[in-house]
């Protein structure tokens, strides 16, 4: 049995999330063309957590492992050439 439910959250640029302290279970990425990065802080002020590379203009799905990456707030640093992400936590 789930000790929580999941929730989501699109995003389409940087900056916070406003969901509050959170575990970042699941991240799917829509990249658009170049060379699509992905870069997540805890918080706007906190320590980088998530710094991914993709493939051009495919859709990822980055699992994270075992209890996810717990943060204070799911903060976009670095948002380029990606179309939306969607954030799956708890």
């Amino acid at each position: 049995m789930s000790n929580s439910d999941v929730r989501s959250k699109r995003l389409t640029g940087t900056g916070s999330a406003a969901v509050g302290p959170a575990r970042i279970r699941q991240i799917q990425v829509l990249t658009d063309s170049g060379s699509p990065r992905l870069t997540i802080k805890d918080g706007s002020a906190g320590a980088v957590v998530l710094d991914l590379d993709f493939s051009a203009s495919e859709t990822h799905s980055v699992n994270i492992p075992d209890e996810g990456i717990r943060v204070s707030d799911i903060h976009v640093s670095t948002f380029t050439n990606i179309t939306a992400i969607t954030v799956f936590f708890t």
